[in-house]
């Protein structure tokens, strides 16, 4: 009997080998229709009209939303994250370095998923001397939803041209000389 039993675990390890490398398989093929500009969920655009809400001044009070598609022309990158999200607070500081260091040729907007608004994100901004960044919060989530963020901190790479060219699960040192290259390379 002993023998019957490691016979089958045999099997189902098999099995759970090639399952996992199918599905290697298959999110490998998605990141490559991505970089060639296709995308599964958009058709290779990102909806043009997703409203974010844009918060300025020492208050952080009155925001105002801005539609994405306002910087169409311009390489973006969406970083979702959250200040009760412990990875994600690691890494504003080195995007806001990023920021620095690419200056005009790329803009990073920071969506906060915070529901406790626009003023928790400006005590964390100075409260770590992040200067370069946007303090912008996606109240309604709209732009998760829709660009299908599923966890934080996430960041998406859209193109001049409007299409989704990357994503980056998890959190990274965005200030990196070697992630600086990766970036450059995938803006141009």
């Amino acid at each position: 009997m002993r023998l019957r039993s490691q016979g089958l675990l045999c099997r189902v390890r098999l099995v759970l080998r090639w399952g996992l490398w199918v599905l290697g398989l298959a999110v490998l093929l998605v990141a490559c229709t991505r970089a060639e500009g296709g995308s599964a969920a958009t058709g290779g655009t990102v909806a043009p009209d997703l409203p974010i809400a844009l918060y300025q001044g020492a208050d952080a009070l009155g925001g105002s939303e801005i539609q994405l598609s306002a910087l169409q022309g311009k390489a973006v990158v969406l970083n979702f994250w959250a200040g009760l999200c412990p990875p994600c607070r690691a890494e504003m500081p080195t995007m806001d370095a990023l920021q620095r260091e690419l200056g005009e040729d790329l803009v990073i907007l920071p969506l906060s998923l915070d529901r406790d608004g626009a003023a928790l994100v400006r005590a964390y901004y100075d409260d770590h001397d992040l200067t370069t960044l946007p303090v912008m919060i996606d109240e309604k989530m709209a732009a998760g939803r829709a660009l299908r963020v599923h966890g934080i901190p996430a960041t998406v790479f859209i193109n001049r041209e409007g299409a989704e060219v990357a994503r980056v699960l998890g959190d990274r040192d965005w200030s990196d000389p070697a992630v600086i290259e990766l970036v450059r390379h995938i803006i141009d």
